[in-house]
């Protein structure tokens, strides 16, 4: 790539070219010790707002206060659920954690900012005393609420809270608001990967591409980037505004390579921080594996630092793969810190985890009828999907081919390598993304996922992908009791029909979810003959699957002795976390003698092993001896029918 001439380093705006942390002089902050007057719990309705929250569920802890608690609570996983509903309420946490959403949460800023602008003086009370303490971190987050309520018009009422602790908190306001924020710097700077060739450091253009920063700049662009991650430093914001957005990724990636060639110094994290504000989507792609890897390489923290990362980017791609490590990963510490995260993720948004895995699915720009079609000039191709969304092509009279032909000299030398092109790249694209949806949608038919009528015709049905799945599968139809009042399959068309054929509307209120043949019953056998009728192939095991139950002996008892006293090759135990299972907590000496499986409602069913699996060398005992399994001490006959099946079906499979 060619870049132009450097920019004149005179033309750069004075965080570039004159950094506050150059001179020795630094402005230092009003510190004084104020008290924090925080509102009592109190609400005050708008017009509808007392109904908007009778009408949602947290009517039934109280319409006032009463319902508080269980409000904030709420708001620990999923504040877009609450935020709405918390406009009308004060109470002591209020400011800050508000103040903590328009600072912190940009998906949540609008919402934070309403009520800040609503409740200005529970606000200020708050956050002045906070601005003018002692703890830096805790001055720069309420510095930011303070300078907004002034800059939106409550600057009598943040000025009149300042006098109200004195003349000296009402003479600190001032200067802190006359000072430049770029000037507030911690008493400690953060260190900075320092590096000798220029050549390591990839050059960063302006936003408009026509210039880059001289070489003698970008130390200090490093510092902004460590003070806007470990500071909420104001600067980050208008540098990254003025720089390429591609390069300053770049930029941040450079950093972090050097960083880790250097040791990983715990003390510059934040240059793996960084790139979650700086980070795009090549970003997230090149630090999955990584992530994937450091837990076996005593990197846990390390790891789950890298999840928050992929959160903060924060795009598509960047939650694709925070979905796909949770679907991957070999660990359980970092396959629980992975879904948490989602969860977090999806609580923001107002979602379910598995409502923002929906949401997750690429197109890859396919048609709405799931093809694409592949134009060669005088030559057309068409691009279809098998039973594990494996890419092929087919020619103009429908014969698929065993691979897409390369471009010829009769074909247009501009359309034909750019479709042939897309092609490798769309093989490539869809094979991580395949694997993990199907997997997906088995785990679904297992642990009973259910989609609402209206999301899973939009994100399931009318999929340009996941249709092309859809359709080989039998799904349930669930009433508001979750008991099953009919099965479907997806026809060509993309309506529902039922195993005679007849097209089925689900009613109002019904769920969807792929049916387990245990549902089934007696329209098993029609739902076979269908799909050897239409020669549909599944993409995992539902019409065929092995169905199994405990003897009443089992389900009556605590512990689960079938597979007691079998010997089994350690890599086949190994396979069982293909299918969920994780390595339970290593005991002394570092090694796992559990393996365990999560089957709801924060239970575990655990299967004990000797001699264990040695942390960090699986191979030191290559084989291990089966002992029982059990539900913490609960009867087996507690679990409900399809996990039951399932884990039977796995330790039959690990012992066959």
């Amino acid at each position: 790539m060619s870049f132009a001439l450097p920019e004149p380093i005179e033309s750069l705006p004075p965080l570039l070219t004159a950094p506050p942390w150059r001179d020795r002089g630094r402005v230092k902050p009003v510190r004084l010790r104020l008290d924090p007057v925080r509102p009592a719990e109190s609400v005050q309705w708008l017009p509808g707002e007392r109904e908007n929250f009778l009408a949602s569920p947290f009517h039934q802890f109280g319409a006032g206060v009463a319902a508080l608690p269980a409000l904030l609570e709420q708001a620990k996983q999923a504040p877009a659920a609450v935020i709405g509903l918390l406009q009308p309420f004060e109470a002591p946490v209020l400011p800050w954690l508000m103040n903590y959403w328009f600072v912190h949460r940009p998906e949540q800023r609008v919402a934070a900012w309403a009520w800040l602008d609503r409740h200005p003086h529970a606000a200020a009370g708050d956050l002045v005393p906070r601005s003018l303490g002692s703890s830096h971190a805790d001055r720069r987050r309420a510095e930011l609420g303070v300078r907004a309520l002034v800059d939106g018009g409550h600057g009598d009422t943040v000025r009149g809270v300042a006098r109200s602790h004195g003349p000296a908190a009402a003479a600190g306001l001032e200067t802190m608001l006359a000072t430049d924020p770029l000037q507030w710097l911690p008493a400690k700077l953060p260190s900075v990967p320092a590096w000798e060739e220029p050549a390591l450091i990839p050059p960063v253009r302006l936003r408009d591409k026509s210039r880059v920063l001289p070489a003698e700049v970008l130390t200090d662009l490093a510092m902004v980037l460590a003070l806007g991650v470990t500071d909420h430093y104001p600067g980050l914001a208008p540098t990254a505004a003025m720089l390429e957005p591609a390069d300053l990724a770049e930029f941040g990636w450079a950093l972090f390579k050097l960083w880790q060639a250097n040791g990983a110094d715990a003390k510059q994290l934040w240059v793996l921080e960084a790139l979650g504000m700086v980070g795009d989507d090549e970003t997230a792609r090149r630090l999955t594996p990584r992530i994937l890897s450091w837990p076996g390489e005593g990197g846990h923290a390390r790891a789950v630092t890298g999840l928050e990362v992929l959160a903060q980017i924060g795009t598509e791609v960047a939650l694709l793969q925070l979905s796909a490590i949770v679907q991957r990963s070999r660990y359980k510490g970092l396959k629980v810190a992975a879904e948490q995260t989602m969860t977090r993720v999806a609580g923001r948004l107002g979602l379910s985890s598995e409502q923002l895995a929906d949401r997750l699915v690429p197109d890859f720009g396919l048609a709405a009828e799931g093809g694409l079609v592949l134009d060669y000039g005088p030559r057309r191709f068409t691009v279809g999907f098998d039973e594990r969304l494996t890419p092929y092509v087919q020619d103009t009279a429908g014969k698929r081919l065993r691979a897409l032909p390369k471009p010829g000299v009769r074909d247009d030398a501009s359309l034909a390598p750019e479709a042939f092109q897309r092609f490798a790249a769309l093989k490539k694209d869809v094979r991580t993304v395949a694997a993990v949806q199907v997997s997906r949608l088995e785990r679904a038919m297992v642990a009973g996922w259910r989609w609402s009528v209206a999301d899973f015709r939009l994100f399931v049905v009318q999929h340009p992908l996941l249709w092309h799945v859809a359709k080989r599968l039998v799904w349930g139809v669930y009433d508001g009791d979750g008991a099953l009042v009919g099965t479907v399959r997806v026809a060509e068309d993309r309506t529902l029909a039922d195993v005679h054929d007849e097209r089925v509307e689900p009613a109002a209120g019904t769920t969807v979810g792929v049916a387990h043949p245990l549902h089934l019953g007696a329209t098993g056998p029609g739902w076979v003959e269908v799909f050897a009728d239409y020669q549909i192939l599944q993409p995992f095991a539902q019409l065929t699957r092995e169905v199994f139950e405990l003897g009443a002996n089992e389900a009556a008892g605590p512990d689960l002795l079938r597979f007691h006293g079998r010997t089994v090759p350690t890599g086949k135990v190994l396979g069982l976390e293909r299918r969920g299972w994780r390595r339970a907590s290593p005991m002394d000496g570092g090694v796992q003698s559990e393996i365990e499986v999560p089957v709801g409602d924060g239970r575990i069913f655990s299967l004990t092993l000797s001699p264990g699996i040695a942390v960090g060398a699986v191979d030191l005992f290559p084989e291990q001896t089966l002992g029982s399994g059990s539900l913490g001490g609960a009867v087996l006959g507690r679990l409900d029918p399809v996990t039951t099946s399932e884990i039977l079906r796995d330790l039959t499979s690990l012992t066959a």
